[in-house]
């Protein structure tokens, strides 16, 4: 600011208050009673402004990131991901919480979570989705199955299979019964379970067969525990999905958040299972 500007904001201060703030004694300048105490209340609110820009800022580091992710996500690459985010954001705090994909879209619209990751479709106009990794269910039997041998089968094959399934709200569930409803395949549901661990027990068990994710059924495929059936034609490919509110706010923590997962590749850069022939 040049001098002239100077001398004319000193002026327009001295009009508002009717005082002076400097007076003029030959070729010297000395500021006035009325002058230092301004100069301290300047001093006052420079420093609050430097406060509040400080505690405004610490709320993007403070407030928790609070992130949903549905049971097959949960258990296949939630935790790979929040490794990601805490290493990428080492000063975020993070929240994170399990539920079938009803409960993360009535949660999204009560602001109990910024955002989630799921696999079920959202009915909500006011949640936004956006893709970010593909996916396909299998029908997990028991390796001994003679559908095994087969690989790839009709739907049909499945016509009164005897089935263990998640719990309803589950969108793993909601595209298996949409699809067999929708081609009119009856089957038997001989239990209902809300994790994958027990799903994959009662098969191990021999006691029928599940649908579950094809990530979730590696390490007991390679191990010769369970066999793997795909359903022709690609009935039951999908695709794991980010979901947040359309009139979220999306803040610094958030935005990175939502960038890391879609790039996924970053953050989970394995090669995905598949057990095609």
């Amino acid at each position: 600011m040049t001098q002239p500007s100077v001398s004319q904001v000193i002026q327009e201060i001295e009009g508002l208050y009717g005082t002076r703030l400097f007076e003029r004694l030959g070729r010297s300048l000395h500021i006035t009673s009325a002058g230092k105490r301004l100069l301290q209340y300047a001093y006052q609110i420079v420093s609050l402004t430097k406060q509040i820009e400080a505690t405004m800022t610490s709320f993007q580091t403070t407030i928790p990131l609070r992130i949903g992710a549905s049971v097959s996500i949960g258990e296949f690459c939630l935790i790979e991901y929040l490794h990601f985010l805490h290493t990428y954001r080492k000063q975020a705090p993070i929240f994170s919480e399990i539920h079938n994909t009803t409960e993360l879209e009535s949660m999204l619209l009560c602001d109990k979570l910024d955002f989630a990751l799921l696999e079920g479709a959202i009915r909500s106009e006011y949640i936004i989705t956006l893709p970010f990794m593909e996916d396909e269910l299998i029908i997990a039997v028991p390796p001994q199955h003679p559908l095994v041998k087969k690989g790839r089968i009709q739907l049909s094959d499945l016509r009164n299979f005897p089935m263990f399934l998640r719990e309803e709200g589950s969108g793993t569930r909601n595209l298996f019964t949409h699809i067999m409803e929708e081609h009119h395949i009856p089957f038997q549901i001989c239990g209902v379970y809300n994790n994958t661990e027990s799903l994959k027990k009662a098969v191990l068990a021999g006691l029928g067969g599940t649908v579950l994710s094809r990530h979730l059924v590696r390490k007991e495929w390679e191990n010769g525990e369970l066999g793997i059936l795909y359903i022709e034609n690609d009935l039951f490919h999908r695709h794991f999905k980010i979901a947040y509110h359309k009139d979220k706010f999306l803040f610094p923590a958030l935005q990175d958040a939502l960038t890391i997962c879609r790039d996924y590749t970053r953050w989970f850069p394995g090669t995905f299972f598949t057990a095609r022939s």
